[in-house]
């Protein structure tokens, strides 16, 4: 009787200790990684509201991590891809300028450059993404809604191969969680819970506006191979594939892409391309006119056939620094060629 009795108490015992425990692996965890991770705070180009005016300018909001010791800063490419300045700001109340190193929409992730270290902060470790299984607990650090330094807590609920469901220019795995994520995480870093990151926030499904239960973050072996194993490079343009309405624009071939917004200091930047300056509508469709329709890229015809945009993307990533990048593009009825050397 006495040993099923002490049996008994010491099952209650563990049932009442493991939330506690697990509160206290958080705490420490958070503790320890979480003055890596920085508020990001951006000013550039913006879609605007409405189908009056022209383009908008304004200011952003977004996550990112610390992943080197010279200052690297892993986040979304949405969060800086049209960016013409950002700011890093950490748990000790620095702010740092950075710059963008290189930006992959396509997969949603985006490398910075901290102008210098924060004091007395390290890097987290990139993790392995592929040693993560469904049931592992993670957790979220961010800035949900502009509130630096908000933790969230869940489990890995699934794993997604984007190329797999749909055309895509670059192989995508996605993370899911039902760690919390609001707007202001994006970029983020997910942690497993050795501290290590294994992914970065890209995204939430919602049907209210916030969430829902669902968060979504590219996988760290994704972010690893696109922006540190590849060459990083930034674009920093945004365009729409004409091809239907080709001919309405007097594309002299069968498909372009329309530029919408171009950051300052990017590589679309240096080539001189320009972006749209009116909105119009077409149909159920708001589009960003009047700046260049691109016609071609590194000698490549642009067409809005996936093993051609996948060609001039193996063409740009193949390119040295030094070499010079040629663009042919439509500009006000005339067609031109700009140029710059790849820095």
């Amino acid at each position: 009787m006495k040993v099923g009795y002490l049996f008994i108490m010491s099952l209650v015992f563990l049932l009442m200790a493991g939330p506690a425990l697990a509160s206290d692996s958080l705490r420490g965890l958070f503790k320890k990684v979480g003055p890596s991770v920085c508020v990001l705070k951006t000013f550039g180009n913006q879609d605007p509201p409405g189908s009056k005016g022209g383009p908008v300018r304004g200011y952003g909001l977004g996550s990112g991590v610390l992943i080197s010791d010279d200052g690297k800063i892993l986040t979304a490419a949405h969060v800086v891809n049209l960016a013409d300045a950002v700011s890093a700001e950490f748990a000790n109340g620095e702010k740092i300028p950075a710059k963008v190193l290189g930006s992959v929409p396509p997969a949603d992730v985006a490398l910075l450059q901290l102008e210098r270290m924060p004091t007395g902060i390290g890097p987290a470790v990139l993790g392995d993404s592929d040693l993560m299984q469904v049931g592992d607990r993670v957790m979220v650090v961010g800035a949900p809604f502009g509130l630096g330094n908000t933790m969230s807590a869940g489990y890995l609920s699934g794993r997604h191969q984007l190329s797999e469901q749909l055309e895509s220019l670059v192989d995508v795995e996605i993370l899911q969680t039902d760690a919390a994520a609001n707007t202001g995480n994006s970029g983020g870093p997910m942690f497993n819970m050795n501290g290590e990151v294994i992914g970065i926030v890209s995204a939430i499904l919602t049907r209210s506006g916030g969430f829902d239960g669902i968060s979504m973050a590219i996988s760290s072996n994704v972010s690893r191979h696109l922006l540190l194993e590849e060459k990083p490079r930034w674009f920093g343009l945004d365009a729409v594939m004409l091809d239907k309405y080709a001919a309405a624009f007097n594309v002299p071939q069968k498909a372009g892409l329309l530029v919408k917004h171009v950051a300052d200091g990017s590589v679309a930047d240096a080539l001189g391309i320009k972006g749209g300056n009116k909105v119009v509508k077409i149909g159920k469709q708001e589009l960003l006119i009047g700046g260049d329709v691109i016609l071609e890229v590194a000698g490549i015809v642009v067409s809005s056939d996936l093993e051609t945009l996948k060609k001039i993307r193996k063409t740009l990533l193949e390119m040295e620094y030094g070499d010079t990048l040629a663009v042919k593009v439509l500009r006000a009825g005339e067609v031109h060629v700009l140029t710059t050397v790849l820095e």
